[in-house]
């Protein structure tokens, strides 16, 4: 059983940036974040597996960062730029495996607030 835990959140301006951090209990293949915000969808953020692969919302491309120390198995997701729009709760995520229909695992979520 993967438990995760997730810090980082927190009030920051717009233009601002923030660093989120997520920590996995066991080997993954894949972490990242979804994302949000009352009223809308959740929508992934940023994802990377083992290997480093990454990929990122459009809305988040050049701004945001994602990175992996496997050794810990933790992910970092540095926001720069920060706009009002990325305002929502950021859960972090694990895949057990790539192949579909692998076991998904949440964190508890944090949130992220931008606003002057």
């Amino acid at each position: 059983q993967v438990k995760l835990v997730e810090s980082g959140g927190g009030l920051v301006q717009p233009g601002g940036s923030l660093r989120l951090s997520c920590a996995a209990s066991g080997s993954i293949f894949s972490m990242g974040w979804y994302r949000q915000a009352p009223g809308e969808q959740r929508d992934l953020v940023a994802g990377i597996t083992r290997g480093g692969s990454t990929n990122y919302a459009d809305a988040v491309k050049g701004r945001f960062t994602i990175s992996r120390d496997n050794a810990r198995n933790t992910v970092y997701l540095q926001m720069n730029s920060l706009k009002s729009e990325d305002t929502a709760v950021y859960y972090c995520y694990a895949n057990a495996s790539p192949f579909t229909g692998s076991m998904r695992y949440w964190g508890q979520g944090t949130q992220v607030t931008v606003s002057s």
